[in-house]
């Protein structure tokens, strides 16, 4: 029995809450352990839609608990009006199913209107972030002046923190000619929240480790993509946490022996979502026909994704760095129709084929994609639920992506419903 960490092997968006939730019924615990509220998970469960962008996806499950990790930043507004959406969908959130680690940072108001107002000033250098506040409290964080969920159990010993982090964010607020923050306004903001989040507050390392010893079986839920990671990914259009599979022990403060298999997902195309390099964009009819076919618009922010076919040689790269085990991939019904369909095998970079996506920025604007063009199928796949019920052009399409990325394709998924899956190999029995 192994514990499974779930990440994205592009640049998110791949389907990983169907995914997610889909384990989550053979696991005992679900666990975010970096990102934000970013990240969007679209759960279809019994016809009812849940989005979840800060929860884990395991909350919406009877009987499972959920654990936000310490690598996660967490605005408790955002997370209060989750929490109460799903309330009104049927879903329940206490602390018996959500527990919230002690030492989690939190994004607090000031943080989001820097995000926004850096972005504004960006002008064309934009990198496309969602402006909630994720990475400014990330630079807080790593700055060592955050503000972290446990601060909030003893308010009148906060003065010397709320006087550093303004001393900090109130610099920054007159260069950009905005007004500064106030040491009251703060801490009636950190009042206003307290007694919502301090509930579901937990010592979750300790938690973690005593569940593993009991035999439970933990899930390690990823948000966004391997390719938005910080240090591994097409910097600096990139989120500001580490996404790759290895963040699941240090966001959530278990060993790294206990991170066992790694699921990476992956669509049978490629999308992302804002500024940066994007080697199969198709800005044509056929990519935006996969965009309408895909339904390809974020879940938090509603932004249209950009399209392109399958980039063998990305997902290779993620695949390596994460240490990923097999792949889930998704959205394999999507591409029903085409005549043709291509796949990057390679790139061409000033006139020599390249194997690997270059680090720098200016040698990722420059490289074109290597194709290699696949005959189309006819016939749906959409709803498959064994190797049997797919059109062979389809398996062949499978079974040479697995060649191409050095890695097996553990789990097929060809529509939004969790059933509609094909199992090839259980993660939590490998």
């Amino acid at each position: 029995m192994s514990n499974v960490v779930v990440v994205g092997a592009q640049w998110g968006d791949e389907g990983k809450g169907k995914i997610v939730d889909w384990l989550s019924e053979r696991a005992d615990i679900v666990v975010r352990f970096q990102g934000g509220h970013n990240a969007g998970h679209t759960l279809v469960i019994g016809g009812t839609t849940y989005k979840l962008s800060l929860l884990p996806s395991g909350v919406v499950r009877e009987g499972k608990l959920g654990v936000i990790g310490n690598g996660v930043v967490i605005d408790p507004w955002a997370l209060g009006k989750e929490i109460a959406i799903l309330k009104d969908q049927g879903v329940t959130i206490t602390p018996e199913n959500l527990r919230i680690a002690e030492n989690a940072t939190l994004i607090l108001p000031l943080h989001r209107e820097l995000d926004l107002w850096r972005e504004e000033a960006a002008g064309g250098g934009k990198i496309g972030t969602t402006g909630r506040g994720i990475g400014p409290a990330y630079e807080d964080k790593v700055g060592r002046r955050a503000i972290r969920l446990n601060d909030l159990a003893n308010l009148e010993t906060l003065g010397p923190k709320i006087e550093r982090i303004l001393t900090h964010h109130n610099a920054l607020r007159r260069g950009l000619g905005k007004p500064e923050y106030s040491h009251a306004d703060l801490k009636s903001a950190l009042e206003e929240v307290r007694g919502s989040i301090l509930p579901f507050m937990d010592v979750v390392w300790d938690l973690l480790d005593k569940a593993r010893r009991g035999g439970k079986r933990i899930l390690f839920e990823g948000a966004q993509g391997a390719l938005l990671d910080i240090d591994h990914g097409t910097y600096p259009f990139v989120t500001s946490s580490n996404t790759v599979a290895a963040q699941a022990a240090t966001g959530s403060g278990v060993g790294p022996r206990a991170v066992g298999y790694v699921l990476g997902i992956a669509k049978a195309y490629t999308t992302r979502v804002g500024s940066g390099p994007f080697p199969t964009e198709l800005e044509d009819e056929v990519g935006q026909r996969l965009g309408e076919r895909g339904r390809e618009f974020g879940t938090v922010t509603g932004r249209k994704r950009r399209c392109g076919w399958f980039d063998a040689v990305l997902v290779r790269q993620t695949i390596k760095v994460c240490g990923i085990d097999g792949i889930a991939l998704t959205k394999l019904d999507v591409l029903d129709g085409f005549n043709e369909i291509k796949v990057c095998v390679g790139y061409e970079l000033d006139g020599e084929r390249v194997d690997r996506l270059p680090a720098g920025q200016n040698a990722q604007a420059r490289i074109k994609p290597i194709w290699e063009t696949f005959e189309g199928w006819s016939e749906s796949t959409k709803g498959a639920r064994s190797w049997g019920e797919l059109p062979a052009q389809a398996v062949k399409y499978v079974r040479h992506i697995e060649e191409l990325i050095e890695c097996p394709v553990t789990l097929l998924s060809t529509s939004p419903e969790r059933d509609d899956t094909i199992l090839m190999r259980d993660p939590f029995e490998d």
